[in-house]
């Protein structure tokens, strides 16, 4: 096996440092990269040197190889994605013996029965509640208005609300430990926006215990986990599901929008409307979408060897471009089929919160079309900009009309 990997006209390892995050298609730097080799050599914005996987085959394939892990042998001395330090970092570098579950992982154990079919069939109609609710809200503002803030982002926050088991009344102390959170400087704040946020949710797992609810922190709590433990658990579905589902919304209706006849078909079916929301989720680029993890011993894949200790950057939205699995990847299609995009990731790294999301973006398109049939971006999809150095990436605003 080999370790080379291509390097830029000047010799150098091609870096991630300032590569912007496009809106509604992929940059060209790592376009490039995924043309070049499934997996290249690529120098992080914090400096240091990763693996970049760019293609569909090579990430499910590593996606299922437990030698990668969030976790390093040498935890000070692990090279990092980013330079600021923020939560999210802090997790990735602790050692074996205090490193917490992955909010991926950790959510498992809220998987049954919380994420079975039959508990998302049963949240579909209060999902289309607060749709209608907070779309009411959206229009008695009138045009023009932000959908990412008036409608994407308290939706997923509802919906969360409503799994988690947050009562209506905590609704504004969770939004504000949310937001001192997404504001993070350095990794004292960061530690300690964390231990806010875990304090409350143990705190709201003991009331649960006395006043139950069909939510998950009451089952949590009813199975015998510890209040220490539904912290991080509950967190976990936080992190994962809040500005991913806000961000699909915003991106899905700039896509929908941007294609009318598709959008249309979509409306007149179901079934097209479920085709749909799989093609957002492959086409949409909803900010950040690279787990970091650390080979535990030598790896190889793709022509290359991994070392040991090296960080191995696994890219949800490269592959869902590979031409090698995708016709015409460019191009947003609700009728391609098969459509395996990697979006919610796969084997033990799946989002186990999947089926819900996917009920919350079909929900929202329908919801929105059918109700604002001329919602349509108020500026150039151009203008429209992403944000980061957050707990992740997402729009800072989706400007609309209608």
């Amino acid at each position: 096996m080999t370790t080379a990997s291509p390097l830029t006209p000047s010799g150098e390892l091609p870096s991630l440092d300032g590569v912007a995050t496009s809106v509604l298609r992929l940059n060209p730097l790592l376009r490039e990269l995924q043309s070049r080799a499934p997996v290249c050599r690529v120098r992080t914005p914090a400096g240091d040197e990763a693996w970049l996987v760019t293609r569909h085959a090579e990430l499910k394939q590593l996606l299922l190889d437990e030698r990668l892990g969030r976790t390093h042998a040498d935890p000070p001395n692990a090279p990092p994605l980013r330079p600021q330090p923020h939560a999210g970092h802090a997790h990735q570098r602790r050692g074996p013996a205090d490193r917490p579950q992955d909010p991926r992982r950790s959510a498992v154990d809220a998987r049954p029965p919380n994420f079975s079919a039959r508990r998302v069939l049963n949240l579909k109609p209060k999902v289309e509640a607060l749709a209608e609710g907070v779309l009411a809200d959206l229009v008695a503002q009138g045009p023009p208005a932000d959908l990412h803030a008036n409608f994407s982002m308290p939706l997923s926050l509802l919906v969360l609300c409503e799994l988690i088991g947050v009562p209506a009344e905590d609704h504004g102390r969770l939004i504000t430990l949310l937001t001192s959170m997404a504001e993070l400087d350095s990794l004292e704040s960061a530690e300690a926006g964390r231990q806010a946020l875990f304090d409350y949710l143990a705190e709201l797992a003991g009331r649960k215990r006395t006043e139950p609810g069909d939510d998950v922190i009451s089952r949590l709590a009813a199975s015998g986990v510890t209040d220490e433990r539904i912290a991080p658990v509950t967190a976990g579905l936080l992190f994962a599901g809040l500005d991913a589902v806000a961000s699909h919304i915003d991106l899905g209706v700039a896509l929908l929008s941007a294609h009318p006849e598709q959008c249309a078909a979509a409306l007149r079916n179901p079934e097209a409307m479920t085709h749909a929301v799989e093609e957002v989720l492959r086409a949409a680029k909803a900010g950040s979408s690279i787990l970091p993890r650390y080979a535990s011993e030598d790896v190889d894949v793709a022509g290359v060897t991994i070392r040991r200790g090296e960080l191995v950057l696994l890219d949800f939205t490269l592959p869902n471009f590979d031409a090698q699995v995708f016709t015409d990847a460019e191009t947003f299609d609700i009728t391609r089929s098969p459509n395996p995009h990697l979006t919610f990731g796969h084997g033990i790294w799946h989002c186990v919160g999947a089926p819900l999301a996917r009920v919350q973006l079909k929900t929202a398109y329908t919801v929105l079309f059918t109700r604002l049939p001329d919602l349509r971006l108020a500026v150039p999809v151009e203008e429209l900009q992403m944000v980061g150095g957050q707990l992740s990436s997402a729009l800072d605003g989706l400007p609309v009309t209608w």
